[in-house]
């Protein structure tokens, strides 16, 4: 009797017996739960069945995200599928591994949208009338492995499809994650008293006569072992890992230091930065040097919670009022434009600052500051380099993360190019020359780093998000860069020209 039971179950789900037994062994024997960041890691070291667990752990969660918008099971299911291959080959890209189920549901909910874009059609429109589905013959098996027939999907769907998707969502997904209201507010990131209040709701606006049946429907097309089995099936060899990531073996230790590398990549911009302006300030006087790294100290402290702050700020505003993707792409350009405009004015002010003095102490002979010996060679090289390579890190970055390897290499060797004409720019200067001189040096980088993200950004996003660049611009409001970006030019050029200092003749010494 038990084996005739093990062989229905393997049957229901479309396994052979003896997959089902050791996949339920395996199961059995590992105790341990995994955070998703440890997850992330192992999957990213190369184990695939550290990803088979994500795809157990949300698949009902996507699945049902895709459902309740498309209202049909078997192209849910698949969106669904696609969403695990891309989270698979995009997995290097996920900066906060601890965010895991939030960026899941960002891929979905981009999938459903293509899906629906390209099928030109609405939920509402994708349960066929009851009559033609009677008259209609027996298609293909579901992904869900026929749990319900084509005429209860009808009914399911025409019962659902009147509930608004606020309280649509958390009734499917209650039904299927065990009519758990615990479970459906960690998945949604709601309170329980909301879940409580949407499955009210959504109780209600059902009809009576087919809840018991849309209660039991849902059960039956949970996603099982199956959907695990086919995507796993689906997977390419090995995910997209971040820099040294895809060399890490499969021990803990191993995994740990890879994700730690991968936290630190996007920040070697940064740490080359300040050690190249750390070691400008080597030329000066003992006092002067020390006054002057105190004060790089707390310029890199300011700098860095401006930038790294407000981001976070932007994005928790657009959680927690639900932004749209337009919405969410148009505040986080807006506050990076906010934000260039802010360290545009502070380094024109400085350089003016830095050019009156200038021109102040080659009318009246006078020096004004300690002198600055010139840099030896070896320490000049290595302030421009860093400063080159804080300039350029953040697109090359972004390329190389993207796939766009020619430009990314393009953008190499423009930074090489442009650290040699530099490096022969800054010999034998000294005191406010080189101050000037070096000024100089970042604004040209930083013009140039802004033409090439103006015309590789819509590619660059486009391929995170998993989309043709001519969905992106249908999409996202990406008129929004280039138009920034004007302005950007126009006030650099209005404050370049109101604090233009004035000419000095001459001073009485």
């Amino acid at each position: 009797m038990a084996s005739k039971i093990v062989k229905d179950i393997c049957h229901l789900f479309g396994f052979a017996g003896d997959i089902f037994s050791s996949m339920m062994i395996n199961e059995t024997m590992t105790a341990t739960e995994y955070s998703d960041a440890e997850l992330v890691s192992r999957t990213l070291s190369g184990d695939r069945d550290a990803f088979s667990r994500i795809v157990s752990r949300y698949q009902i969660l996507i699945c049902s995200l895709a459902y309740s918008r498309i209202g049909h099971l078997g192209q849910s299911e698949d969106v669904a599928q696609e969403t695990f291959i891309t989270a698979w080959k995009h997995l290097g890209l996920l900066r906060e591994p601890d965010k895991l189920r939030a960026w899941l549901c960002g891929i979905v909910r981009n999938r459903i949208y293509k899906s629906l874009q390209r099928e030109r059609r609405e939920p509402v429109h994708a349960a066929e009338p009851l009559e033609a589905v009677h008259d209609s013959p027996a298609l293909e098996a579901l992904p869900s492995e026929q749990t319900i027939t084509r005429e209860e999907e009808a009914i399911l769907w025409r019962s659902l499809e009147r509930i608004p998707e606020l309280y649509r969502e958390p009734l499917i997904l209650f039904y299927r994650e065990h009519q758990s209201i615990e479970h459906v507010a960690a998945e949604l990131e709601l309170t329980e008293d909301a879940v409580k209040q949407r499955l009210s709701r959504g109780r209600k606006l059902l009809q009576e006569e087919v809840q018991a049946f849309v209660e039991g429907a849902l059960r039956r097309t949970a996603p099982g072992h199956a959907f695990s089995g086919a995507v796993l099936a689906a997977l390419p060899v090995a995910p997209m890992a971040t820099v040294g990531v895809g060399m890490a073996g499969k021990g803990t230790a191993v995994a740990k230091s890879g994700l730690l590398a991968a936290c630190l990549v996007p920040f070697i911009g940064i740490f080359a930065g300040f050690a190249a302006q750390w070691l400008m300030f080597s030329g000066n006087t003992k006092p002067e040097r020390r006054t002057k790294r105190i004060g790089l100290i707390f310029t890199w402290i300011v700098v860095l919670t401006f930038a790294i702050g407000g981001q976070q700020v932007v994005r928790y505003l657009g959680h927690r009022f639900e932004w749209s993707d337009p919405v969410y792409f148009a505040a986080v350009t807006g506050f990076w434009w906010f934000y260039a405009m802010v360290m545009a004015t502070w380094i024109i002010n400085i350089y003016r600052q830095v050019q009156a003095k200038y021109q102040v102490a080659e009318a009246t002979g006078k020096i004004l500051e300690p002198a600055m010996m010139p840099l030896k060679a070896g320490t000049r090289a290595a302030v421009v380099g860093g400063t080159h390579l804080m300039l350029f890190w953040c697109v090359i970055f972004l390329a190389w993360q993207t796939h766009d390897r020619l430009t990314a290499e393009i953008i190499a060797g423009l930074m090489v190019v442009l650290g040699i004409w530099n490096f022969l720019k800054l010999r034998s200067l000294t005191g406010m020359a080189m101050g000037l001189a070096y000024i100089g040096q970042v604004t040209s980088c930083c013009a140039v780093m802004l033409a090439i993200f103006n015309l590789r950004f819509d590619v660059w996003v486009a391929a995170a998000y998993g989309i043709s660049v001519a969905e992106l611009h249908d999409r996202m409001p990406t008129w929004m860069v280039p138009l920034l970006t004007f302005v950007l030019l126009i006030w650099c050029g209005m404050l370049l020209a109101l604090t233009k200092p004035k000419q000095h003749k001459s001073l009485p010494t």
